[in-house]
Formats: structure tokens, sequence, C-alpha cells
């Protein structure tokens, strides 16, 4: 099952809250909405892929827990970018002061916030150019760092902003940097 895109715009350009409303209301299914308000029908994830985000969330987790410098979000999570797109990386983070910046209601429903970082594992059913069109996608919305993990080619590509992307064949760790001071994740199992 792959992504599917639905553009309702001749009919209705959904708001904020119609969009929110509309998730809301289809529990079962995970939206997200592109900067031309196109629908993005997304496929839930494998058991393979669905325990490797578990496995790399945890270690963000772990980090922050320890930290305490920001708040890590798993791919449930939605976004309001400031291109007006709505989207969901398999995991974030954003500076803790940041978050705090924003209200109780933009916190509960899609915080009208680009992460500084996120992270898309890819599944086998993803499309490349799509992933990655996605990653430019943050980059274009202020995220300062992204990687993009593909188990299958055994490649991270990693974004940064303002650069060009760096590729990375099998590396066995990625650092955080500046962004995610002291984080580093383990890719040895991913591999595998």
């Amino acid at each position: 099952m792959i992504a599917v895109t639905i553009n309702f715009n001749s009919i209705v350009k959904l708001t904020d809250d119609q969009f929110y409303q509309l998730c809301r209301e289809n529990p079962d299914v995970k939206f997200e909405r592109n900067a031309k308000g196109e629908i993005i029908v997304m496929p839930p994830t494998g058991g393979e892929t669905g325990n490797y985000n578990l496995e790399i969330a945890t270690d963000f987790g772990i980090w922050n827990r320890q930290t305490k410098l920001g708040i890590c979000f798993d791919s449930s999570t939605c976004f309001k970018l400031p291109s007006g797109a709505n989207r969901s990386p398999d995991v974030s983070w954003i500076e803790k002061s940041r978050w705090d910046a924003l209200t109780l209601e933009q916190k509960q429903k899609f915080p009208p916030i680009a992460p500084d970082f996120v992270l898309e594992l890819m599944s086998p059913t993803d499309s490349l150019k799509d992933t990655q069109d996605k990653m430019q996608e943050y980059m274009n919305n202020q995220v300062k760092l992204g990687w993009l993990i593909n188990r299958k080619t055994r490649r991270v590509e990693i974004y940064r902003e303002g650069q060009e992307k760096e590729v990375l064949e099998s590396p066995t760790e990625l650092s955080g940097e500046d962004v995610l001071p002291g984080f580093v994740l383990n890719l040895k199992t991913l591999w595998q």
C-alpha cells in the first residue's frame, strides 16, 4: 500500500480546523496535507518498520529525558508548518523554549511550529522521491536538521538548514550535532 494524494481544492479548501476535525473523525486513518492543501492518506507501517521506529524513538526519548533540552514526538504527531502543510515525521524534536512559547490550545491541536529536528525512516512501500521531497519541505520550513534513513539501501541522507544534503553509505552512528547536543544514534542494529 502506498500513500495516496487527493486534491479536493476545486470542491472545498479545508480550513485548519476542518482538517483537524477530519483527522479526529477518522482516527484509524493517518492524514497529512501538503502546502497546496492536497490531502495525503498515509498507509500504516508494517511490523518491522514499526519496531525500528519505536527503537529509534526510544533512544531519542531517553536522551531527551536525561538532557531535558526539549520535547520529543512520535509519528502520530502532526505539525502545521509555516507553508501551511501538515506533516507527521516519524520522530521529531523541538527545543524546550520554542515549545513553551506555544499556547495550550496550540499544543493540544496540530502545533503551528516546525520541529528543530525530524527523522523519516523509509518503509518498503515509501517512494524515495516523495520522501526526499518531504525532507526538503521540512528544510524549507525552518527545520534545522533532518535524517532520512533508508534501510534497504543502507543509506542516510542528512539535511541541514541552509546546506546541501549529505549522503552517507552504511554509517554506524549519527551525531545530533549542535541541534541535539550529545545525542548519538547507533545504526548498527538497523543494518542487520
